[in-house]
């Protein structure tokens, strides 16, 4: 069995049950941690409608919350997510805001890990996601 993350009439994602359900589970702990919805609808009949303006505001929000987070345990548990949210967002035509994220809305760094080093560079930072979500686009059918 498989199930569908679409958006309109355009599928994005078709993706077996177990990666469905652990997907969807994880969009319940990002959606409370920016504090926003994530347009990700519930899944009836194997079928799960996205809803865009919801979903942009939910990946910019995502983005900038993880750019903010320097706790390197947190950056690792996030970074698949993400990454599997950035592939949707693609195939969705959805125009990334790299440089919003990369101001991180002008607040402070949370959760930070200590010690800390030198976080990643803007421009890395952003470069390393693009290719952990190119890498991972192979792996989603649609």
């Amino acid at each position: 069995m498989s199930q569908y993350y679409d958006m309109g009439d355009q599928t994005l994602w078709n993706r077996s049950n177990g990666a469905s359900r652990l997907f969807l589970s994880q969009v319940s702990v990002y959606q409370a941690e920016v504090g926003l919805p994530s347009g990700i609808g519930p899944m009836k009949a194997d079928e799960c409608q996205i809803d865009p303006t919801l979903f942009t505001a939910f990946v910019h929000a995502l983005l900038a919350w993880h750019r903010r987070t320097s706790h390197a345990v947190m950056a690792a548990l996030s970074e698949g997510f993400i990454a599997t949210v950035l592939v949707l967002a693609e195939r969705a035509a959805i125009e990334v805001n790299w440089q919003a994220a990369d101001r991180a809305d002008g607040r402070e760094l949370t959760d930070v890990q200590v010690p800390m080093g030198p976080g990643p560079s803007e421009g890395a930072w952003a470069a390393a996601l693009r290719q952990k979500s190119r890498e991972l686009g192979c792996f989603m059918p649609t």
